[in-house]
């Protein structure tokens, strides 16, 4: 999967909106004005929420070792870093991107929730 496809992608869930709060070099899609999605303009990375903490987002990272990282600072909440240029196919990568964004709104206040 190339970075604009999955930009597209993250752009393209319903109330989904791009950001950029720490400049050009990382663009960070949320929704309900939480993050799903870190994505890594210059080194081809994408941070997603995979799990309820680091131990349940472990699986990813034991199944591609070396393409799926702790994220720095978020790691212990359950996101991890997954290179795209990695081993990770587009039907995981997807569904990861579905999932963090999923975890994401199911934590949001309804009011907040997209329709």
């Amino acid at each position: 999967m190339t970075l604009d496809e999955l930009i597209a992608y993250c752009a393209g869930k319903p109330g989904a909106e791009e950001t950029y709060p720490w400049g050009d070099a990382e663009l960070v899609c949320k929704v309900g004005g939480k993050a799903f999605a870190f994505i890594g303009l210059d080194g081809h990375t994408v941070g997603l929420k995979c799990g309820a903490d680091a131990e349940a987002a472990a699986p990813w990272r034991e199944r591609f070792p070396g393409d799926v990282t702790v994220s720095g600072y978020v790691g212990r909440y359950g996101w991890n870093t997954v290179a795209l240029k990695g081993s990770v196919p587009d039907d995981d990568l997807l569904e990861l991107v579905d999932s963090s964004y999923e975890a994401v709104v199911a934590r949001l206040p309804k009011r907040k929730r997209p329709v």
